[in-house]
């Protein structure tokens, strides 16, 4: 299993920062280079708690499917995604939101996920999970921060 943080400093307030990261169309966005695109569950507008979305995207050239769920939601600070199917044996995307002190946020992200197959799949997660993942949330959040900069 692989555990990650990727921070992010966004100058907008962690309310505004909170409610664009729950955003599906915010996120189908931030993801056009994998052709993400949503499939099933809620199709626009925020997420709740308890809300599922099922997203289907291709990553190394193959198609990927994955329903997550929002299992965790304590506005404006803190929610939980949680794979309930997909690729993955395990994936945990929790979503931090401080202020700054200056008006703006801190955003950290902490990922917990886990490969499937065994063996194989921790030889995934090794050679190319663990750089690609964090490469992936570093790509979502610079489409947040100029999000958040416009609204």
């Amino acid at each position: 299993m692989t555990r990650f943080e990727v921070i992010t400093g966004i100058a907008a307030p962690p309310r505004h920062v909170f409610d664009l990261s729950l955003d599906v169309g915010v996120h189908t966005a931030s993801m056009a280079g994998s052709g993400e695109r949503i499939v099933g569950g809620v199709t626009s507008g925020r997420m709740r708690l308890g809300d599922t979305v099922t997203w289907q995207a291709r990553h190394f050239g193959l198609p990927w499917r994955m329903t997550s769920r929002i299992s965790a939601f304590d506005p404006p600070g803190y929610f939980v995604d949680e794979q309930v199917e997909g690729p993955f044996r395990r994936w945990r995307h929790e979503h931090h939101f401080e202020p700054d002190g200056t008006g703006g946020t801190v955003m950290r992200d902490v990922v917990d996920f886990a490969a499937p197959l065994g063996p194989l799949g921790r030889l995934a997660e090794l050679l190319v999970l663990d750089r690609y993942m964090p490469r992936l949330i570093r790509l979502r959040n610079e489409h947040l921060m100029r999000s958040g900069l416009q609204s």
